[in-house]
């Protein structure tokens, strides 16, 4: 039946009152900051805001199934998912099964925060995630918005800057107007924000904010009073199946949750969350962590399809819960001990088989140390190393059939040992081998600085550093600052070089791993005077350079050429051997 709400204010109250509370089958909380900017923009400017979708829960039901609160003050880090409510006894609930993403953006931006990860920043950094409020801009030029652009300047920001407003900028925090009161008490409030001549424009604005909070029954709905829980799930499939804003993935976890007789949103993003705090950081999902599971508990096929979200896999999936659990764990703990991380890790879906191997053989805390079953470890790291180096992508089409042909092939030969050898097998069946050519050898060998592959090529190029213990960078022999024209042409290099010295610092013949302590002691310093400091013994100097490729280091700039063309052919020579190209003994 469709009914007629109340206002925006009158709504958040209900939410803060647990009136309104999330089913299980919901998803999380996926809109940016732009997003929830452009909602309330859309309102400002009268924009329809679409019904909802409501379930009557009675209460006698309230204490059946579980609840979730929505999010408030989000924090990208510690405060990411939907908080779980206390089981309610004897409530009369209302549960949102469409708008959940529009009423949490009204929800922070009217009553919370948002705290994301600041750009190159690491995730165990506390001071990565700022909080922010939504602000309004009293003193924007309006103008004639075009056709579907915005009109209102809205924008999430720190205390610091907006209280460092620019002369024609006058920023109002969103949520105050909640505890204002219209008119006079308006504009006496913005009487002691600003001077005579900007009152009209900012109250205009200010009192649009107001209308649209406080006095507009903006909130329409649709409201579905069956209590029964599989009907109500089919009206959420339908409801969402057909679009494209919430994933398919996102939606079979939502059947995955409501099937559980755990709690299995929160087992689920734990896992995530725990699995992307290992090491360095990681960046798995829970698409993957989803897909796992299909994988472990040995369900048919690992395909995201309705067909496998039935009662009975679903039953098996928790059953295998805790096995599944411990082994993605230990799976993430190899792959930091081999030094990847969320910038390194080119291909998530790679931690699939090992998690599967290790579940597979009951694999244990022992398993990760680095002295531990040795010839295991390096098998595993070798395969995984081949299949990240891939330009092709090993990775991507017919992933699914590609992880349940490896499954089987671990669950045959893997009793022992990793199958390395059958699963390439089965990987060159479908056209994805793990052998590479020259042609794909001298790619390697040219490949850029910041490509995601270039950690991995370093490590197999270079088994001796020990990149489990120490934070590594990926540096350049001769350091990136020295190719400017100016420094190339006063360091001897003739004019008709300049740009292809320019080219060539960037590839790999230019790049090593260097402990990060190291490198920053290096910083803009040649090569052989750096190594001259740092290896005052000239056999340790003779050995670093033998043990890295680097042959005869020049002692400037003129050189680079000849240094760049003798290191290019050695670091040739060792992926031939190391990569089994044709004609070559892998």
């Amino acid at each position: 039946m469709y009914q007629t709400g109340g206002t925006i204010k009158e709504t958040l109250q209900a939410i803060q009152q647990s009136k309104f509370v999330l089913p299980a089958i919901q998803r999380e909380f996926v809109w940016k900051p732009e997003q929830i900017a452009r909602l309330f923009d859309s309102l400002m400017q009268g924009y329809p805001f679409g019904t909802f979708l409501f379930w009557k829960v009675d209460k006698a039901n309230s204490s059946k199934y579980k609840f979730y609160a929505f999010v408030c003050d989000y924090h990208e880090r510690d405060k990411p998912h939907c908080p779980q409510h206390p089981v309610f006894h004897n409530t009369d609930l209302t549960a949102v099964l469409d708008g959940q993403q529009r009423l949490t953006a009204l929800n922070i931006g009217l009553c919370g925060s948002m705290s994301l990860r600041q750009p190159y920043k690491w995730k165990n950094n506390p001071n990565a995630y700022p909080e922010r409020h939504l602000y309004l801009d009293l003193l924007a030029d309006h103008g004639d918005a075009e056709e579907g652009g915005e009109k209102y300047r809205f924008d999430f920001l720190s205390v610091e800057r907006a209280q460092t407003c620019h002369a024609d900028e006058c920023w109002f925090k969103v949520g105050d107007i909640l505890g204002l009161q219209s008119g006079p008490p308006l504009l006496a409030w913005l009487n002691k924000k600003l001077p005579q001549e900007k009152l009209d424009k900012a109250f205009a604005t200010l009192d649009q904010l107001y209308q649209v909070v406080h006095n507009k029954n903006l909130i329409s709905y649709y409201e579905e009073k069956s209590q029964n829980l599989e009907k109500v799930l089919n009206i959420f499939i339908r409801m969402n199946s057909g679009g494209t804003v919430l994933s398919h993935s996102d939606l079979l976890l939502s059947i995955a949750v409501a099937q559980w007789t755990g709690d299995a949103r929160k087992e689920i993003h734990s896992v995530v969350d725990e699995l992307n705090s290992t090491g360095e950081g990681f960046n798995f999902s829970k698409d993957l962590v989803l897909k796992a599971g299909l994988m472990l508990a040995d369900i048919g096929s690992v395909s995201f399809n309705v067909e496998n979200f039935n009662r009975e896999n679903m039953e098996a999936l928790e059953n295998r819960w805790p096995d599944v659990k411990r082994s993605l764990k230990l799976a993430v703990q190899l792959l930091a001990s081999f030094g990847f991380n969320e910038k390194t890790l080119r291909a998530d879906s790679a931690l699939l088989p090992i998690a599967y191997y290790i579940s597979r053989r009951k694999l244990d805390e022992n398993y990760i140390s680095k002295n531990s079953t040795a010839p295991d470890r390096l098998a595993i790291r070798t395969w995984l190393i081949r299949s990240l180096l891939k330009s092709s992508g090993i990775w991507g089409s017919g992933l699914d059939t590609l992880l349940t042909v490896i499954r089987d092939a671990i669950t045959t030969h893997g009793k022992d040992g990793f199958p390395t050898d059958n699963v390439q097998e089965e990987l060159a069946k479908r056209g994805k081998s793990l052998r590479f050519g020259e042609e794909e050898i001298d790619e390697l060998v040219e490949m850029q600085y910041g490509d995601k592959r270039l950690f991995a090529l370093l490590t197999l190029l270079f088994p001796f550093i020990d990149v489990t213990n120490h934070h590594f960078h990926i540096d350049h022999v001769f350091p990136h600052s020295l190719f400017t024209k100016t420094k190339l042409k006063n360091g001897g290099v003739s004019e008709v070089d300049v740009e292809e010295f320019k080219e060539f610092a960037e590839r790999l013949p230019n790049l090593q791993l260097l402990e990060g302590v190291a490198n920053n002691g290096k910083r803009a310093a040649l090569p052989a005077k750096w190594m001259a400091d740092y290896f005052p013994d000239n056999s340790a100097r003779t050995n670093y350079c033998d043990n890295h490729l680097l042959g005869s280091v020049p002692q400037s700039m003129a050189g680079f050429r000849a240094f760049y063309n003798e290191r290019q052919q050695a670091l040739r020579s060792r992926l031939l051997g190391l990569l089994g190209a044709k004609g070559v003994d892998a």
